[in-house]
């Protein structure tokens, strides 16, 4: 449903008492009060009958919360796939999980979880083969596992480290300061930091945050990011202000500085899309920041300094990126270091002495070593040609350095590469319990509605008879210039065993082939993002795989939103709808929390109505119509999410329970202390996926 059409339906929501109704449903939902509200958006009157449920503070809103959950719970617990899913997830997820090390001073510092833990441990040994010693275990920072702990910068004489930490998923973050020798905390807590990391320079750190929040801290609009300093040993009120601008408080700031301690590096963005860097020489006494590029048309990011230039990762004037050399005496001098190719260049990192360059070619990571001049160029041997690689940092002098390796069927494991010799040796492999022998995984291409070729992965058993009725789990994300490449999902075995296909298709709108594919599926392309997303599941169907009825469809996020549009769009396409934390109030996304930082990715209906029309035409909120048939839904989010605030979700289900008709259920499973995914505890993760796998199953037919 688009275009016209769909303006004609927010009319029709508007003028009608459609919400009120009683579903033709089997299902008797949570009662979700309706609200004659509406904003006449460039003429039009567009209608809003849930907007109650945005107010995140409200008993209202609670109570509505406990009792979809409520509701929920009480439908799962006659699924006779439940219990059994959990307990194989549990026995595949009992692996020791090592994280890369990471060398400070003479130690090396690692995260590492036993198999069942909520958090990973930081441990530290005393050579790269020692024994464990415990630094610092965040499960013991909260009664339910909830608090993450991440190690940020050192200082520079390796006696201080940033620990940053959220509490229940929250983006919300607090820096803690450390005595690397003692392991403990050394007293210094910063607050209302977000999106920040930690740079050192001499007594003390740069880092961004926020003012505290006016209003709720979980949905009020974030602005006024700002770079400050904190010096060790003194109260966060005392941080030097580094920069704010007052008259552009919805923009990014980050700092950090180069190795050499020589330029404390500027990096603004208007959102999510483009930025600018200046730089500040910190040898200067008095310097002011002097642009190095300038506007927010591009993506570039400063590698680090060396020979009297900034090494930029840049898409200027190359849209798969390239690696050039400005002068820090006359920013107009550029060269060449590392100049576009045909395969986007990912990522570059300063190891060493040497450069790492990490490329992608058909969604498949390849690196290359070279000087720092680009020059003497040779390929490292990863374990797979299939498959997703990162890592590669260190400092100027480093004699090693670790990297990651993982695919669909190769269980993430870290490897030490030598610099001397340039030979990788396994550090870690996890043991998993299963057999990769038993499955394949290839690349395939199919043809989008206008005839763009899109990639695909597909994994199944090893012989799987493709007879077009194998349940298959369909997930992307196409947004935002994020590139999604293989790796190892344990949970996605539940599947695999139980004869299923995991496909992930590469949409447009991603970064998987540089900025030209971004902008294919931004803005006022935004449908294409959808159309291939359609063309997959519809390229499933027809070479065999499976059938609508065995088709799931689901993504996170900005792919929460793809469900959702797609849903919207083509209902009979699939049997199962998994919309996780996503946007689905196109509309108003923008007045929640960063979600203005995504303008430059989805355009702002208040902004211009060539905007509106184009969101009104997707957004799945707002584009459920009564009386349709929706697959089996189950909608997931999070209390603490103050990334894409769960009303999001919450509005988006209760529209789809009054609209729904047919037998197929639209339930939301509502996480508490829990945010947008990332530190979610062990505990949590294990619940959620044995639901998901449950609910696909049970909606599909599927026996034990």
């Amino acid at each position: 449903m688009t275009g016209a059409f769909a303006i004609a339906m927010i009319l029709i929501g508007c003028n009608t008492n459609e919400y009120s109704m009683e579903p033709d449903s089997p299902f008797n939902y949570p009662t979700s009060r309706v609200q004659t509200i509406a904003d006449t958006l460039w003429g039009t009157e567009v209608a809003d009958p849930y907007r109650w449920l945005e107010d995140d503070r409200s008993e209202e809103t609670e109570e509505w919360v406990d009792a979809q959950i409520e509701f929920t719970q009480k439908h799962f617990a006659d699924n006779p796939w439940r219990t059994p899913l959990r307990n194989r997830f549990e026995a595949i997820y009992d692996y020791e999980k090592v994280g890369m090390p990471r060398k400070i001073g003479n130690r090396y510092f690692l995260a590492k979880n036993n198999g069942l833990q909520n958090q990973s441990v930081w441990y530290v040994r005393e050579s790269l083969q020692g024994a464990d010693q415990l630094f610092l275990d965040p499960n013991a920072l909260s009664d339910d596992g909830t608090v993450t702990a991440s190690l940020g910068s050192a200082s520079q004489d390796d006696r201080y480290i940033a620990v940053i930490q959220n509490e229940a998923g929250s983006d919300w973050q607090e820096i803690h300061v450390y005595d690397l020798g003692t392991g403990q905390p050394q007293g210094d807590v910063l607050k209302w930091v977000k999106f920040s990391g930690t740079s050192w320079v001499g007594n003390g750190f740069y880092y961004s945050r926020y003012p505290a929040p006016e209003g709720s801290e979980l949905s009020a609009e974030n602005t006024y990011h700002s770079v400050y300093y904190h010096e060790i040993g003194t109260d966060q009120s005392a941080d030097r202000l580094v920069f704010r601008n007052d008259e552009a408080p919805n923009r990014y700031h980050f700092a950090y500085a180069t190795e050499d301690r020589k330029f404390l590096i500027l990096s603004t963005s208007t959102g999510t899309d483009g930025n600018s860097i200046h730089f500040l020489n910190l040898e200067q006494p008095n310097a002011t920041w002097q642009e190095l590029i300038g506007g927010f048309s591009t993506r570039s990011s400063v590698v680090d300094h060396a020979n009297g230039r900034f090494l930029v990762l840049t898409d200027t004037d190359a849209p798969k990126y390239r690696l050039v050399g400005i002068s820090s005496e006359n920013v107009t001098d550029w060269i060449n270091i590392i100049p576009e190719s045909e395969h986007l260049l990912e990522g570059v990192n300063a190891t060493g002495g040497e450069l790492f360059a990490t490329y992608l070619r058909n969604a498949c990571n390849a690196v290359v070593r070279m000087d720092l001049d680009g020059q003497n160029p040779r390929e490292i041997d990863l374990p797979n040609a299939a498959g997703s690689t990162g890592g590669f940092g260190g400092k100027a002098d480093a004699t090693e350095t670790f990297y990651a390796f993982t695919s669909f069927t190769y269980p993430t494991s870290i490897y030490r590469y030598d610099m001397a010799t340039g030979e990788s040796a396994l550090f870690v492999a996890p043991e998993v319990d299963f057999n990769p022998e038993q499955f394949e995984s290839k690349q395939v291409w199919y043809e989008s509605k206008d005839g763009t070729a899109v990639p695909m992965f597909i994994v199944h058993k090893k012989g799987l008879e493709l007879d077009g009725n194998r349940p298959t789990y369909l997930y992307a994300y196409g947004g935002f210039n994020i590139s999604l490449t293989p790796s190892f999902s344990p949970s996605l075995l539940l599947l695999l065993e139980n004869d299923g296909v995991y496909a992930m298709p590469n949409l447009r709108g991603g970064g998987e082939f540089g900025e030209e594919w971004h902008e294919a599926g931004m803005l006022l392309k935004k449908q294409n993002v959808f159309d291939d997303f359609i063309a997959a599941g519809e390229h499933l169907i027809k070479t065999g795989y499976t059938h609508s009825d065995r088709l799931a469809i689901a993504g996170g996020s900005n792919g929460g939103l793809l469900v959702g549009a797609t849903m919207t769009q083509r209902p009979e396409l699939a049997a199962v709808a998994f919309p996780a934390v996503g946007v689905m109030d196109m509309l108003r996304y923008h007045q929640f929390t960063i979600g203005w930082g995504w303008i430059p990715e989805y355009g702002c209906a208040d902004s211009s109505k060539a905007d509106f029309l184009n969101l009104a035409g997707y957004s799945p909120y707002h584009n459920l119509a009564p009386g349709t048939a929706y697959p089996a839904t189950m909608v997931t989010t999070a209390d603490h999410d103050d990334r894409v605030v769960p009303a999001h979700s919450f509005k988006f289900a209760a529209r789809l329970q009054a609209c729904q008709s047919g037998q197929r259920p639209a339930l939301i499973r509502i996480e508490k202390d829990a945010g947008h995914g990332a530190g979610k505890p062990t505990s949590k993760i294990l619940d959620e996926q044995a639901d998901k796998w449950a609910f696909m199953f049970h909606e599909m037919g599927l026996t034990r």
